[in-house]
């Protein structure tokens, strides 16, 4: 089984990182390939942002439909281009806020997020929200770090993160917290050390769950809104999705 995994910004040693959390999870027998676009943001903090790492999403599942992946996951955690993704491809497309808010119902009855940027925070409540979890989650919490600084001053991120989850755990009244960033995904069992409950991580959560949709050969329904896009003219420089 191959499986895609998409970091929808250009960093590419948070790339690596994504792929290596990946791996630690994936079954025998499962290729892991991470990829990320070469075009777009350095990191995701906007719905600007979000819009226009899109559009490389969509990209890397057209390499992987060439590839013959088996399955894809968006490792960001807002889920950007995810019904787009999906109309592509016949095969298992997961986000990974989508995961990790799943796996997080199945081992507590509330949880809550940390994640980076106070703005984002909105971001993953309009999530909560469409996936219908909101009523799960008791609060989204940010540790008011800049993404890029989980790659440039990991100490000092990692120790506010933990701070965040402590005070998650002693105020909220929860059973479990989500990680609210794919840059997260190597910090899984130190914060789970630090805070002492559950921490659900979406990148590694999203491998068990599309490795467990293709080979139950579950994927993506061509029927309603998430068939295959019509084939149209495009124009100027999206000409080349012309069909």
């Amino acid at each position: 089984m191959q499986i895609r995994v998409i970091n929808p910004n250009t960093t590419a040693s948070m790339t690596a990182k994504i792929g290596e959390a990946a791996r630690r999870v994936a079954a025998p027998g499962t290729i892991i390939t991470a990829t990320n676009p070469t075009s777009g943001p350095v990191s995701i903090e906007s719905h600007f942002d979000e819009a226009i790492s899109a559009l490389g999403v969509t990209e890397e599942i057209r390499k992987g439909e060439r590839e013959a992946a088996d399955g894809y996951i968006i490792a960001c955690f807002g889920d950007p281009g995810l019904l787009a993704a999906r109309e592509l491809t016949a095969r298992p497309v997961v986000g990974i806020a989508e995961a990790a808010f799943h796996l997080a119902t199945m081992i507590s009855t509330r949880f809550s997020v940390v994640t980076t940027l106070g703005r984002t925070c909105i971001i993953a409540e309009h999530l909560l929200q469409s996936y219908g979890f909101a009523h799960h989650c008791r609060r989204v919490r940010a540790a008011e770090i800049p993404v890029l600084d989980l790659e440039d001053d990991g100490a000092c991120a990692v120790s506010r993160i933990i701070d965040e989850c402590r005070r998650a755990r002693d105020e909220d009244g929860i059973g479990a917290i989500v990680l609210g960033c794919g840059g997260m995904a190597d910090l899984t069992e130190e914060i789970g050390q630090a805070v002492g409950l559950p921490i659900v991580e979406g990148v590694t959560a999203a491998v068990k769950l599309v490795e467990a949709l293709a080979s139950l050969k579950l994927g993506t329904s061509k029927h309603g809104d998430l068939a295959f896009p019509r084939a149209k003219r495009f124009t100027g420089q999206f000409e080349y999705l012309s069909a």
